[in-house]
């Protein structure tokens, strides 16, 4: 386990360890002082401690999630399909992945995918039905989707369906109703994307197959310095590394994979520092990209520090001088990044476990979906061959080319402000569309995330809405190939996906941040017009 930096000013980064360390932040973290991020957030604060003791009292969960593998095997049952949104799948899909085991993750409302997943092998499947509040919507049309199609296989959907869920929520209160095979009350005292070590984290990923006593063994050996007020404790000197280079405007941490085993960590990662730490104005945004050779992290400029995931290779020092590694086994890492959130937190000023304008596109969508009008009323301000043309007002005054819809869109952000891209696509078939984050990088030098829609929504989408002000947004939506209706409910997944995606962008426009919106008539034909419109060629 080895943990290296680089920053500008070794004693501004040894000042603020220091005050970290006088200020106790470890050891009231780990004794669940809710005091330490001010009155404003004790509230808050003083419900989502409990991962802390989670390396411990996880290890209870081990035996039950063995004994239910054991008898859905016997059974024949051995696809592990997970319904899940944000903290309820991003960490189990990590596990999974890092550990070599198949997990299907469904955390989407692409009717498309949503058909895919469902048209699997039932005979053979379980669903993991994972939320937190017990009313996510994504997960619960994707439930009933569930539902339907075993019970028209001839299968009692209640004896494929296990659930994760707080206790009292109404996934709870259904699964209880419905007679459902299992359910895993996990601890409310848990926010969600802190949640990797609970049974969010640990009863999808162990029923895929996956080591999970290792996991906890993982974290258990790396809590006692965690917890301890030192200067060589490695979540106090990430906290200091992140906070030192916030204060100096250096607020894009990008996200780089290169000697470690571990499989996705940047988009565990992506939420759990964007949703904390972007809000008032303020925050970290991670940038998760292909490789340490991709743009953004290959070129970043002064805006950016750069974490190797592993070891360091090449060159180490870009032009902000904030760099570092990060080489730990996954269990470590989700604790030590869990730990450094929330002195980061503290160093900033911020209150780490609220996420104030999530709702904001949940209502917004809500609104579109309850209306009498059509989601999809607006004209686009032009066409190009099978891209539609939408934009914030004013954005694309004078432009009738896709090319110059995407140089105006990044003109309109700042120097140091960054490009988000929204693709409200398949995960599976349209993933090309990943190769847009690359493009939009080189063409323009911004910083660029990617994200899919409605995934990115919990994730990254409290840093768009409540982070600094210094992004501009390209969403990308698509005719469905065919539509899915969601049962019980009078809206499709299709209609459901465009109103999330027209929702986000009407909060966004409202908040003054610029949005193009690219709509493709034919999916894979707009994705290739895209890249060439960034003048993009995939070697």
């Amino acid at each position: 386990m080895t943990l290296s930096f680089g920053y500008p000013s070794p004693a501004e980064f040894e000042d603020e360890v220091r005050d970290l360390v006088t200020a106790r932040t470890a050891s009231r973290i780990a004794s669940g002082d809710a005091t330490l991020w001010g009155d404003a957030a004790e509230a808050e604060a003083s419900k989502r401690l409990g991962w802390v003791g989670l390396p411990e009292s996880s290890v209870e969960l081990l035996d039950e999630i063995e004994k239910l593998r054991a008898e859905l095997a016997a059974e024949g049952i051995d696809h592990v399909t997970l319904c899940g949104m944000g903290g309820s799948s991003l960490a189990p899909e990590v596990i999974c992945a890092t550990a070599g085991v198949f997990l299907e993750v469904v955390d989407t409302t692409d009717p498309g995918q949503i058909a895919e997943a469902i048209g699997t092998d039932l005979q053979r499947s379980v669903v993991v039905v994972a939320s937190k509040s017990g009313s996510t919507i994504e997960t619960e049309a994707q439930r009933r989707a569930f539902a339907e199609a075993f019970e028209a296989a001839g299968i009692p959907a209640a004896s494929r369906m296990v659930v994760v869920t707080d206790p009292g929520s109404p996934l709870a209160q259904l699964a209880e109703q419905e007679g459902y095979r299992k359910v895993f009350y996990a601890d409310p005292r848990v926010g969600g994307r802190f949640s990797a070590l609970s049974a969010f984290g640990l009863v999808p990923a162990g029923l895929a197959g996956a080591d999970i006593a290792g996991l906890l063994a993982e974290a258990r050996e790396i809590a006692p310095q965690l917890e301890h007020d030192s200067p060589d404790n490695p979540a106090v000197q990430l906290g200091a590394f992140l906070g030192v280079a916030h204060a100096r405007e250096t607020d894009k941490l990008v996200i780089a994979r290169t000697t470690s085993s571990i499989v996705g960590l940047g988009a565990w990662l992506e939420q759990l520092l964007a949703e904390s730490t972007g809000k008032d104005g303020e925050g970290i945004l991670p940038v998760v990209v292909e490789g340490p050779d991709a743009p953004g992290f290959s070129d970043a400029r002064a805006d950016a520090m750069l974490l190797f995931v592993g070891e360091v290779t090449g060159e180490a020092t870009p032009p902000s001088g904030f760099a570092c590694a990060v080489d730990y086994p996954l269990g470590a890492q989700f604790l030590l990044w869990e730990y450094t959130t929330a002195i980061t937190g503290y160093s900033i000023g911020i209150n780490p476990f609220d996420q104030p304008d999530v709702e904001a596109a949940k209502a917004s969508a809500r609104a579109l979906l309850e209306s009498d009008s059509p989601i999809d009323s607006e004209e686009p301000l032009f066409t190009v061959g099978s891209v539609e043309v939408y934009g914030s007002p004013h954005l694309l005054e004078g432009v009738d080319t896709l090319e110059e819809a995407l140089r105006a869109l990044a003109a309109a952000a700042d120097e140091y402000g960054y490009l988000a891209v929204q693709a409200f696509l398949d995960r599976i078939s349209d993933r090309r569309a990943e190769l847009i984050r690359q493009a939009a990088a080189l063409r323009t030098g911004l910083q660029t995330t990617f994200g899919y829609g409605p995934r990115y929504l919990h994730s990254t989408g409290q840093y768009h809405k409540g982070g600094r002000p210094n992004g501009v947004f390209l969403q990308i939506t698509g005719s469905p190939r065919a539509d899915v209706l969601i049962p019980g409910e009078s809206y499709s997944f299709g209609q459901l996906q465009a109103a999330q995606a027209a929702g986000d962008a009407d909060v966004l426009t409202d908040r003054g941040r610029p949005v193009l919106r690219l709509h493709l008539r034919d999916r894979a034909q707009g994705i290739a017009d895209i890249l060439a419109a960034f003048g993009f060629e995939d070697v």
